[in-house]
């Protein structure tokens, strides 16, 4: 047996013996999305249009990753709403950003991976780029919102008669206590992802110049920020959500 069904076996057990019902939940989740995942690249090699193909599939994943991780309607309603609008304003956001950046394809230290391949592969590569970023942003999105949006169930569940705006308050409240650290997710599993490629620029001389104009660089760079957007945009966002359901709820009650 090779050392990834190894670790795979590892991590469903922890999973599960962690977690339990909800643990077990969580693999068949990120198992389904592998396989979304994998259904995406097949579909765009079919020459499926890039962008529909993509948002689709990123709204299934959003809702898998989302209502298999949490029980509660009102918890996995609100956060489903909220990280699908944000979804849509960060399209918004990343489809002119890729086409000004211009980061898509290859960059030089790819040329001799690259060496005697076809790059005529009928694909226009500033689609990938886009479904890419789009992709890549929905972790951090869907994690912000279960993450506001259980807060704030907790929040309602002990004090069922607080008021809409003393909710959205709660929820901002909420919302700057996980920014820190998905931040720092972020950011470090790009840091520890591309640490061989920061030694490599560093062992080749680039100059500073050189270093933040490098394609593969700034392309990963803007995955990473447009995510941080994301988080930052689903705080209110999802907190906006969960505050319309609770005045319909007290208004029809």
């Amino acid at each position: 047996m090779s050392t990834i069904p190894v670790l795979v076996i590892l991590l469903f057990l922890a999973m599960l013996l962690v977690g339990g019902l909800q643990g077990l939940k969580a693999f068949l989740s990120l198992a389904i999305n592998f396989a979304l995942i994998f259904l995406t690249v097949v579909l765009i090699g079919l020459d499926f249009p890039i962008l529909g193909v993509t948002l689709l599939n990123a709204v299934i994943i959003l809702a898998v990753t989302i209502y298999l991780g949490d029980d509660d309607p009102l918890t996995t309603e609100t956060a489903f709403y909220g990280s699908v609008i944000v979804m849509v304003l960060v399209v918004l956001l990343i489809i002119p950003t890729e086409h000004w950046a211009m980061v898509q394809g290859f960059g030089n230290e790819n040329t001799e991976d690259l060496e005697g391949l076809s790059l005529l592969v009928g694909i226009k590569f500033l689609d990938v780029s886009i479904a890419t970023t789009i992709l890549s942003s929905l972790g951090a999105i869907a994690e912000a919102a279960i993450a506001i949006s259980a807060g704030l169930g907790e929040i309602l569940a002990q004090n069922p008669q607080i008021s809409a705006n003393r909710l959205f308050a709660d929820g901002l409240t909420v919302g700057k206590q996980i920014i820190g650290t998905t931040f720092n997710t972020l950011f470090f599993g790009f840091f520890g992802g591309f640490l061989g490629l920061f030694i490599w620029f560093e062992r080749l001389n680039y100059t500073w110049e050189e270093f933040i104009n490098n394609k593969i660089f700034v392309s990963e760079l803007l995955m990473i920020l447009i995510s941080f957007i994301g988080v930052i945009l689903t705080i209110p966002v999802t907190t906006w959500v969960m505050r319309l359901k609770v005045r319909r709820r007290q208004a029809g009650s």
